[in-house]
């Protein structure tokens, strides 16, 4: 039986997943690497850490499918979008790559902005304005404060492709994952030479673009033994975790919308045609659908402030529990709570804000604490908050009336049956899952089935394999009482905005 694999270069894991060509899931694996900060706001990787896991999690999902070695016919990358990862001319890494949620590059964002005549017309030519999380700010960034790495560099990959590069040999990207570089064209899909210019980046340091589901290359000799694979597998374009998870909930066509609740929350719209906010609020990407774009609102920190809470909070309580035991202990606490946590309020601004703030300085926060909230509330504050910060992306897409017909919840945080009601009464529409939860490995699966010919398109693929598994509708009391209390949220962010750049210049 022909058998593809998704691979998924997340934040704190790599995941594989093998799946059959009719979406059946085989065999998964994960392995987990620690995340730096060595300084605050600062967020780095080493990419030797995500090969290494590629490795162990390919040798392990092939070895429980226990197919031959050439049962493996494609194989799809997704992973963590906008980190860079920089490599001299013999190809080897310079420095730990910089991630999506480091925030080091506030000057660098204004540097480019003015280098090609403002925001407005950088929105114009890469569809989005100048955020700390893109790539661009950190390959200025490493110029303007690294300049002896900077010398060095001969290539510039995103991180699944760093992965990539190494089981094929081959450099290269696909529309998606360069649309988050702020050096795509994003209407046109490909790389923008103009901005390249005005930016002074060398355009041949960057990978040649693909669509989603083309084959970008085969396992090379050097590897193939080694992971159980044979030279004849081929590996597709692939598409960043965002794209690569909407399409493992078959949001590939219009009036769809995906939320995820992973360490970062994600609201994904797909669209037909190039749709892109003026004020930058939104991203406009390009979707993995062939020729089709999306519109995507995030929260930096969606499930990563739950887990933060565990791991910093709870953990210290009882070093010994789980994770997974934390997290059950602490949701069936919040349980317990009334809608509205007694009046606490949670802004997620732990690493800072993206949509629709853009606020690298933004701090998490509760307010409304008294002496009788319990640790329940705190949880379930947490919760909301989260929530809110995805309304927050949900209203910005209404207004620019982009089609919300369904809500299908992913990630990690949506096997939460208390997190996928507070979502409904929140956005105060029905959310529904999916029989398919395993995300961004899934979608790069089936964009894997596609490259192979197993289907047509990816629309095709799907339509055969995602399909509705439960339904969270709103409950009318409290969908009243969050409409009432998200203006109040959306206000303390006003509130407090001068606050946090005023504890921020204190840090320095």
């Amino acid at each position: 039986m022909s058998i593809l694999l998704g691979i998924d270069v997340g934040t704190s894991s790599t995941k594989a997943l093998a799946v059959s060509p009719t979406g059946d899931i085989l065999a998964e694996s994960t392995a987990s690497y620690p995340l730096h900060h060595p300084r605050p706001l600062w967020s780095e990787q080493s990419p030797e850490d995500w090969w290494q896991a590629t490795v162990s999690v390919v040798r392990d999902v092939v070895k429980k499918v226990g197919g031959k070695r050439n049962s493996v016919t494609a194989i799809g990358l997704s992973g963590q979008m906008h980190g860079s990862v920089f490599l001299d001319k013999k190809y080897q890494v310079i420095r730990p790559a910089l991630l999506w949620n480091d925030q080091r590059t506030a000057a660098e964002c204004q540097e480019i902005e003015n280098r090609v005549g403002g925001r407005k017309a950088l929105i114009r030519m890469v569809a989005n304005p100048a955020l700390t999380g893109f790539t661009a700010p950190k390959i200025v960034w490493l110029r303007n404060h690294e300049p002896r790495n900077y010398d060095k560099v001969c290539h510039i990959l995103l991180p699944k492709d760093y992965i990539r590069w190494r089981l094929t040999g081959e450099l290269a990207t696909d529309v998606s994952d360069a649309s988050g570089t702020l050096l795509l064209d994003v209407a046109n899909r490909d790389w923008n030479l103009k901005v390249l210019s005005k930016l002074e980046i060398d355009s041949r340091w960057l990978p040649a673009c693909f669509e989603s589901e083309d084959v970008t290359g085969q396992i090379a000799a050097t590897v193939a033994e080694s992971l159980g694979l044979s030279t004849e597998c081929i590996v597709v374009g692939g598409a960043g975790d965002c794209a690569a998870n909407a399409v493992g909930n078959g949001v590939v066509k219009s009036g769809l919308v995906a939320s995820s609740l992973g360490t970062s929350g994600v609201v994904f719209a797909h669209s037909d045609e190039v749709q892109i906010d003026p004020q930058g609020r939104l991203h406009t990407f390009c979707h993995a659908v062939r020729d089709k774009w999306h519109l995507m609102g995030v929260t930096l920190s969606a499930a990563g402030s739950l887990e933060w809470f565990c791991q910093q909070i709870v953990k210290t309580g009882d070093p010994k529990a789980s994770m997974d035991s934390l997290y059950d202990r602490v949701t069936s606490e919040a349980s317990a709570v009334a809608r509205g946590s007694q009046g606490l309020f949670f802004l997620p601004y732990l690493a800072g804000e993206r949509t629709p703030h853009a606020d690298p300085l933004a701090r998490g926060s509760f307010v409304g604490l008294t002496l009788s909230h319990t640790r329940g509330h705190l949880v379930r504050s947490i919760m909301e908050g989260v929530a809110y910060s995805l309304r927050d992306c949900i209203q910005l897409m209404q207004e620019l009336d982009v089609p919300i017909r369904q809500i299908r919840a992913g990630g990690g945080g949506a096997r939460s049956p208390l997190w996928r009601q507070i979502q409904a009464n929140v956005f105060g529409q029905k959310v529904v899952t999916l029989n398919a939860e395993q995300g961004p490995a899934y979608g790069v699966a089936l964009l894997a089935a596609v490259g192979a010919g197993n289907y047509k398109n990816i629309q095709e693929a799907c339509k055969a394999t995602i399909h509705i598994n439960s339904e969270t509708p709103v409950q009318r009391e409290p969908r009243q009482y969050y409409d009432r209390a998200f203006p109040v949220y959306r206000h303390l962010y006003q509130t407090l905005k001068d606050d946090f750049a005023a504890i921020a210049n204190l840090e320095c």
